[in-house]
Order: C-alpha cells, then sequence, then structure tokens
C-alpha cells in the first residue's frame, strides 16, 4: 500500500513541475515567473523526499535540505534584486 500512496505522489509531483516549468516559461508577468521558480523548487525538494522514501536512502533528503537552502537564498537575492534593481548596498 505504501508503493502504491509514494508511486502516485510521484507521479502528481511530476504533473506539478511540468505546470510550474510552464507558468516559468511562459508567466505573462516577472512576479509569477518568480513565484514559480520558487514553487518549482518546493517541487523538486518533494519529489527528492518521495524519491528518499522509496528508495530508502538518506542521501535524497540531503539533497533536497541544500536545494532549500539553496532555492530560499536564490529567491531572496532575486526579489531584492527586481525591487530595488541592485543586489548589494
Amino acid at each position: 500500500m505504501l508503493n502504491l500512496a509514494v508511486a502516485l505522489a510521484l507521479t502528481l509531483t511530476g504533473m506539478a513541475l511540468l505546470l510550474t516549468g510552464e507558468r516559468l516559461l511562459y508567466g505573462p508577468t516577472l512576479p509569477d515567473r518568480i513565484m514559480a521558480l520558487d514553487t518549482l523548487y518546493l517541487n523538486a525538494i518533494a519529489l527528492l523526499v518521495l524519491l528518499g522514501i522509496h528508495f530508502d536512502s538518506a542521501l535524497y533528503f540531503e539533497a533536497a535540505l541544500f536545494i532549500a537552502l539553496l532555492g530560499f537564498i536564490s529567491t531572496v537575492a532575486l526579489c531584492r534584486f527586481v525591487s530595488r534593481g541592485r543586489l548589494f548596498e
């Protein structure tokens, strides 16, 4: 039963990645694209956690933590660049 749930979650997360990628490429405005990028890295984290559960490996969880750290920093930097026009003061 767990394998079926993980397989379904992997499928739905993959579909979410595709739809988010479409929004990232064809978003009408820049804030839409920034939010799509933020959602894309969250979906990637979910996919890595599900793969870690499926393969019973801690390496996927460590990769998910690394992506979470980089995703947060990149989102803050991108929002700051868009709002102020520069990263550093």
